[in-house]
């Protein structure tokens, strides 16, 4: 859809410009002040790993970092984050893959990867604040993430083995 043709559409939402950082690269974008967060990096800057679900902020499968915060992008506006940066699931690693991403695939923290990217970078920003979590911790910086395919055993274990990983147990 052309962006001029959907603010015509909708005459509240007014043209902006929005000066963000993606993944550490400085970027600016024309878009409607009151578009999702989500949409601008799937549609705009192809960053497709940050999956739409619900749209309602209940899934956690948009999940990503906004000024090292989680957020889910569904429910951020394009007003909200200008000057900010974000980061998505494709920020992570590099040439390699994440510490995270890499305890996923070894101990089968995901089925059918939907839900993954978000739950990966919730498992980030959770071990940013608690390098060393129980249990208990994991669910709960889980809870707004759903998976409806693993039971979550499979990502509670690789959280449990990434963190005993780098605490060298």
């Amino acid at each position: 859809m052309d962006i001029n043709n959907k603010v015509l559409d909708n005459p509240i939402d007014a043209l902006m410009t929005i000066t963000l950082t993606v993944n550490g690269e400085k970027i600016d974008i024309q878009t409607a002040s009151t578009e999702k967060l989500v949409n601008i990096l799937r549609e705009q800057l192809n960053f497709v790993g940050t999956k739409i679900s619900c749209g309602i902020g209940r899934c956690g499968a948009c999940s990503v970092l906004i000024d090292n915060e989680l957020v889910n992008a569904c429910f951020v506006m394009a007003y909200q984050v200008n000057g900010k940066s974000i980061t998505t699931i494709e920020g992570l690693g590099g040439v390699t893959v994440d510490e995270v991403q890499e305890a996923f695939l070894t101990e089968g923290g995901f089925q059918c990867g939907y839900c993954t990217s978000g739950m990966i970078m919730a498992v980030k920003y959770l071990l940013a604040l608690n390098p060393n979590p129980s249990e208990s911790d994991i669910k709960e910086a889980l809870a707004g993430n759903l998976c409806r395919c693993t039971g979550y055993g499979g990502i509670i274990r690789s959280v449990q083995s990434l963190a005993a990983k780098k605490i060298g147990i």
